[in-house]
């Protein structure tokens, strides 16, 4: 059956998507090895950058992550739910208008982009009575999300804080994947600045890449997001991280093609010669670029696309492996050992974090080594 979290079963399911939680649980120990004294949270976001933020974050609780951020406050409930009291777990946005009361009942921490959202904040716990926590984010120059100079002045002028525990100050590095990018050291700087205007806390400035950069940008906690799923935190060089995912879709039909013959729509692909083809069951629905002619391997062969992505199908050239390998039902794999994220993603171009999130919700998802 199929429901809409995404729990397809494996006879109904077009394509398989494996997770690999130990890989992750491997990433999470290899950022933490790389921090000095800094402690190490967990972006899960976007449901863990679609891998399941639920499983992703029960998994790293085994490594002692103790720290979750999400965007918005429904995946922080959500999480909540999941995991119980003890995780601190961080609304990234900061709490919208309205869920405040139930953002408070789920003990969540509020991240204070602007004033006003620091007021709303400090408005509920006092509605409550009681102290809420809280933690401030300062636009150290991405131009984003945080409060200015000005905003942090009047935070420390004028007992903003009042009623509410401040947990930490953050902010977001923009050009992290570049270290060379003197950007990062200007952030790096005025960050330094700002946190010191604030009453002392914790304070948070890398991302994955931002880890990479060196131990003056850790501060006393790190926020690792891309890199947990086997994102390359180091463009252009060796990727330090082990691949967290394996995606292979089935082989719906097999045939001959004559030479000549035109596949696809607007016969953008036509044979040079004869040849055989699968079409196998995934498609721009389930996420993959429709622009992308990538290839899809089987027994360490790699087949090429041919002709266009359609919504719920590829078109792939099996003339390379021996024939009557490929049956109705046997699986190809789209992502893996041939061709990882990052591989598929720079032929698409953009980044892994698009790849990642926007895999679909018609995969039979599979974990394995929680």
């Amino acid at each position: 059956m199929h429901d809409l979290s995404g729990r397809a079963d494996f006879d109904l399911a077009g394509a398989i998507l494996t997770i690999d939680l130990a890989a992750i649980r491997e990433n999470y120990r290899r950022l933490r090895a790389r921090l000095a004294r800094a402690a190490c949270a967990a972006v899960v976001k976007a449901d863990g950058y679609g891998l399941g933020a639920i499983e992703v974050a029960k998994a790293l609780r085994k490594e002692g992550c103790r720290t979750f951020f999400v965007a918005h406050g429904s995946e922080g409930i959500a999480l909540r739910q999941a995991l119980g009291p003890e995780p601190e777990i961080v609304v990234l946005n900061g709490i919208h208008s309205g869920g405040e009361d139930r953002s408070a009942a789920a003990g969540l921490v509020a991240v204070a982009n602007s004033l006003a959202q620091l007021a709303a904040w400090r408005e509920t716990a006092g509605r409550l009575g009681r102290k809420l926590p809280v933690i401030i984010q300062v636009d150290s120059g991405m131009s984003r999300l945080g409060m200015s100079r000005g905003e942090v002045g009047d935070v420390a002028a004028a007992n903003a804080l009042d009623g509410l525990e401040l947990r930490a100050v953050i902010s977001h590095l923009a050009c992290a994947d570049t270290p060379e990018d003197p950007a990062n050291e200007s952030q790096r700087r005025a960050f330094a600045e700002l946190t010191a205007l604030l009453p002392p806390a914790p304070a948070s400035l890398a991302n994955s890449s931002g880890i990479f950069i060196g131990e003056a940008y850790h501060g006393d906690l790190v926020r690792p997001g891309a890199a947990l799923y086997g994102i390359n935190p180091t463009p252009g060089h060796p990727n330090p991280m082990l691949p967290a995912i394996t995606l292979q879709a089935k082989v719906i039909q097999t045939r001959s093609l004559d030479a000549g013959a035109g596949v696809g729509y607007a016969h953008t692909f036509r044979a040079s010669a004869p040849l055989e083809v699968a079409t196998i069951a995934l498609g721009y629905a389930d996420g993959w670029p429709r622009h992308v002619a990538a290839s899809a391997w089987c027994d360490g062969v790699e087949l090429p696309f041919a002709g266009r992505v359609s919504m719920d199908s590829i078109v792939i050239d099996i003339s390379a492996l021996p024939r009557g390998r490929l049956k109705p039902g046997d699986l190809v794999e789209l992502i893996g050992a041939g061709q990882d994220v990052d591989e598929i993603a720079a032929r698409a171009g953009t980044i892994g974090y698009e790849i990642l999130t926007g895999l679909g919700r018609r995969f039979n998802r599979r974990y394995q080594g929680a």
